[in-house]
């Protein structure tokens, strides 16, 4: 199991490498002459016709509707395979992640909210300091090597599985717009289908793809954001199957071990290079001041911080839950401070609380990515300092 897990963090650091390039990049273009050359790229036309059905996005919109559903699908995949046989599998297993991940979702809102509560439409962005983006978080976490406790590292990868699953949920029931009785017909039907499929331990992957892309277009046409039906899809993709041959295979982990490079080195960094573009240059103190920049700063540097160390030392105060094994209250804080990286996740919940409008002159963008920073440096700090006084001998 060790093995697995350093196998996982290697993937999730390079991959957060990869993310901080590509987010240098997209500001680099931004704030210097090809500008335009980035914004004529993310607003390039691309549209499907097929018969009577059409699909015309800009290709920013095609990346945050359309690849991120296949982002949402690794999760699904990845949240099943956890709850059924993995560190989320028992009750003691996901007691303290649940408790922390609960806290780091609700002091982030609150905190937002204090800022926000007397405007409706800043108030959209409540959720933007609850997310935590796994794979910065991870990949941090990484890079202190083998000194960090595996069971420390097993407590924040399944916290932000936990955290994203409660994105899931909260996109579910805050981010859906008008919705359209014929399109959530035909993808009840598609979900019925699929159920179909499971039950009946179909093991055509091929099958699954056809009918999860049915899924897709009816739901992003239905209004509930598209990246759910990939939720929706990985729930129902079957974890034990046979081969032509009689011989046994998981499908699910299949797709989740076929997907996870695709999505952290060309999803996840398209999606960053796309969306972190932070045209500097218009953004002044004031408005970074302003209460949903200063919410989003404050929620994920502070809140996040404050929300997973405080219910967790409730938890393990009171007897709910255990301190991880080899751990100590310093390294728990300084997890707790990782878990404010937001960055990818919290970016795409802006998207879906303000859509493409520059009323806040990047300020919120820009917001996102200094509490992400923060949190990365200081989370980093705190866990090299109470690793070392750590490994020190006793006087």
């Amino acid at each position: 199991m060790r093995d697995s897990i350093k196998d996982y963090f290697k993937k999730d650091s390079t991959a957060g490498i990869v993310l901080i390039t590509v987010t240098l990049l997209a500001l680099f273009m931004q704030n210097s002459l090809l500008s335009d050359y980035y914004t004529s790229f993310l607003h390039t036309p691309v549209e499907i016709r097929f018969g009577a059905l059409h699909i015309a996005k800009p290709l920013l919109l095609w990346v945050n509707d359309g690849l991120m559903a296949i982002f949402f699908f690794l999760i699904g995949l990845e949240v099943k395979r956890e709850v059924l046989e993995g560190h989320l599998s028992s009750l003691s297993q996901v007691t303290l992640p649940g408790i922390a991940a609960l806290g780091g979702m609700l002091v982030p809102a609150l905190i937002f909210i204090a800022f926000n509560y007397h405007d409706p439409f800043t108030l959209k962005g409540w959720a933007i300091p609850t997310a935590t983006d796994i794979a910065f978080a991870l990949g941090i976490l990484s890079l202190l090597g083998s000194r960090v406790p595996v069971s420390l590292k097993i407590f924040l990868m399944a916290l932000a599985i936990i955290d994203d699953l409660g994105a899931i949920v909260i996109i579910a029931l805050f981010y859906t717009s008008d919705l359209s009785i014929v399109s959530m017909s035909i993808a009840g039907v598609a979900l019925v289908l699929l159920f179909v499929m499971n039950r009946f331990k179909v093991a055509k992957k091929a099958a699954y793809i056809i009918v999860g892309i049915i899924l897709w277009v009816s739901v992003l046409k239905s209004g509930v954001h598209a990246t759910l039906a990939g939720v929706a899809l990985a729930f129902l993709i079957p974890t034990h199957s046979k081969d032509a041959n009689g011989k046994s295979f998981s499908m699910a982990h299949e797709m989740e071990q076929g997907l996870h490079y695709w999505v952290a080195f060309f999803i996840l960094p398209l999606f960053a290079f796309v969306n972190a573009g932070v045209d500097l240059r218009n953004i002044s103190i004031s408005e970074m001041t302003g209460s949903v920049p200063l919410g989003v700063m404050l929620g994920l540097f502070v809140g996040k911080q404050l929300g997973v160390f405080g219910f967790s030392w409730l938890a393990i105060k009171t007897g709910i839950a255990s301190m991880p094994k080899e751990s100590n209250w310093k390294m728990l804080y300084g997890v707790s401070i990782l878990t404010g990286i937001g960055f990818t996740m919290s970016l795409f919940v802006d998207t879906l609380a303000y859509g493409d409008t520059k009323l806040f002159h990047y300020a919120d963008k820009l917001a996102i990515l200094l509490g992400s920073f923060l949190s990365g440096v200081v989370g980093y700090l705190v866990l090299k300092r109470s690793l070392r006084n750590a490994s020190q001998p006793n006087p």
